[in-house]
C-alpha cells in the first residue's frame, strides 16, 4: 500500500574534528559544524539501499512525513514547513520506496533549519556568525554531506536525487566521487549557471543588500531586512511557476489598494499574490543564508569543483553509473533546453541515460507538486 510515513524529527550530525577540519574552496577550515538531517526507511545490512536526496534552493531537510518542531531555528520553522516539501514522493509504495530503501535529507551547510550558517551561534564569539561565515561554493556542501555519508557508514549511495539547484549537488557528487554512487537523477537542472540565472541572482541580491536594515548582514540584534528579502523572493518566485499557473493562483486573491510601501496602490490580483509570497516567506528564511546559497550558484562550475579539465573528462568517470534526467516544458528557470545540453554531454560521454520530459502546467514546480507525472519514471529507475 502507499502511504505516509508519519510524524518525524530532524536529527543533528555534529562534526568536530580539529586534526582534519573541512576545507572550504574559497579559503579557510570548519572544525566543526552541524548538519540537520532527516532519515525515512532503513539501511540494509550492507547499507547499499541509501538514497541521499538534495532539496532545492530554499528547501531543508524535512522532505516527508510530519515534523511540527525543529528546536534552535529562532522561530523560522513556520506551519508552512510542517509537511515534508517531497511528502507525496517518498514513504512505503511510493516513487522513493521506504520499505525497499533509506531515504537521507540534510539541510545545506549555510543553512538556517538547524545546519550551521550565518543565523547560527558563533562558538567564539557566542554570537551569530552573520557576515563572519566562511564563503561557500557549491562543492562544499557537497563534502559536508559526504562527512555525514561516512559517519553513517554509508561507503556506496543507491541514488542520489536533486530537484533545481539540488541538481547542481547530485551532479558534482556523481562526478567528483563516482564510485560513491550507482544512480544519479538531477530533475528540472543544468551542468551550469546560465546568463539568465546570473541576471536573476544578482537582482536578488542587490534587493537584499539595498535594504537599509542589512547592515551588512549584521543585523540580528536589530530589526530584520525583509523588505529586500521579500522582493528578492518575488524576482525568483516569478520563475517557479508559468505564466498561466500564476494567473490561476492569483485569482480570487484579495486586492489590497493601500501602498504597502510607496504611494503605489495594487490593482491586480496577481500583485496582491506576490506581496503575499514575499511577506511568507521572511518569516521562515534568514537573508545571510538567502546570499550564500546564491552566491555559491552564481560561482558555481562543474568541471572545476569536480577537479576535472572538461566536460568529457568529467562525465567520462560516470561510465558505470546511469543517469535518469527530468526536464519540465512549461520550466522558465531551467528550461528544457539546459537539460538537452546535459544529456548531450552525458551521451558524448557513452554514459548511459534516459531523459524524460514531463508536461505540466506547473512550471518548476512541477516536480514539488505533481508526483503522478514523476513516480513511475523515477520507480522504474530507481527498482532496475
Amino acid at each position: 500500500m502507499s502511504g505516509s510515513i508519519g510524524k518525524v524529527a530532524t536529527r543533528f550530525f555534529e562534526f568536530h574534528n580539529p586534526r582534519k577540519p573541512l576545507p572550504l574552496r574559497v579559503g579557510g577550515k570548519l572544525s566543526r559544524f552541524t548538519l540537520a538531517y532527516e532519515m525515512y526507511g532503513r539501511m540494509n545490512a550492507d547499507k547499499s539501499n541509501v538514497i541521499l536526496l538534495f532539496h532545492a534552493m530554499t528547501g531543508s531537510q524535512h522532505a516527508a512525513g510530519l515534523n511540527r518542531e525543529v528546536p534552535g531555528v529562532n522561530g523560522r520553522w513556520t506551519e508552512e514547513l510542517h509537511e515534508g516539501w517531497w511528502d507525496a514522493f517518498i514513504g512505503p509504495g511510493r516513487a522513493l520506496d521506504t520499505r525497499k530503501f533509506c531515504v537521507i535529507c540534510a539541510n545545506y551547510l549555510g543553512g538556517c533549519y538547524g545546519s550551521t550558517g550565518p543565523a547560527s551561534i558563533n562558538p567564539q564569539t557566542g554570537k551569530p556568525w552573520g557576515p563572519t561565515f566562511p564563503v561557500l561554493r557549491i562543492i562544499d556542501i557537497v563534502e559536508s554531506q559526504l562527512r555525514l555519508l561516512d559517519a553513517l557508514g554509508v561507503k556506496k549511495l543507491h541514488a542520489v536525487v536533486g530537484g533545481s539547484i539540488g541538481g547542481y549537488l547530485s551532479l558534482l557528487l556523481a562526478t567528483r566521487y563516482p564510485k560513491r554512487v550507482k544512480i544519479v537523477v538531477p530533475i528540472g537542472t543544468s551542468a551550469t549557471t546560465t546568463i539568465i540565472h546570473r541576471i536573476l541572482n544578482f537582482e536578488q541580491i542587490t534587493a537584499i543588500e539595498s535594504d537599509l536594515n542589512f547592515r551588512g548582514g549584521d543585523y540580528y540584534d536589530g530589526p530584520r531586512p525583509d523588505v529586500g528579502l521579500a522582493l528578492a523572493r518575488r524576482i525568483a518566485h516569478k520563475t517557479f511557476v508559468s505564466p498561466d499557473t500564476l494567473r490561476e493562483r492569483a485569482r480570487g486573491v484579495l486586492v489590497s489598494h493601500k501602498p504597502p510601501h510607496g504611494w503605489y496602490e495594487m490593482n491586480h490580483p496577481v500583485e496582491s499574490y506576490m506581496l503575499h509570497q514575499g511577506e511568507k516567506f521572511v518569516q521562515r528564511f534568514d537573508a545571510n543564508t538567502y546570499l550564500r546559497i546564491v552566491d555559491a550558484w552564481q560561482w558555481f562550475d562543474l568541471v572545476a569543483e569536480a577537479g576535472a579539465r572538461d566536460f568529457h573528462e568529467l562525465f567520462a568517470r560516470c561510465q558505470h553509473q546511469e543517469f535518469l534526467v527530468f526536464s519540465m516544458d512549461s520550466d522558465v528557470s531551467f528550461h528544457p533546453q539546459e537539460q538537452s545540453k546535459l544529456v548531450h554531454l552525458l551521451k558524448d560521454a557513452q554514459v548511459p541515460v534516459m531523459w524524460i520530459t514531463v508536461h505540466s502546467e506547473k512550471g518548476h514546480d512541477s516536480f514539488l507538486l505533481e508526483p503522478r507525472l514523476f513516480t513511475p519514471h523515477l520507480a522504474q529507475a530507481l527498482n532496475r
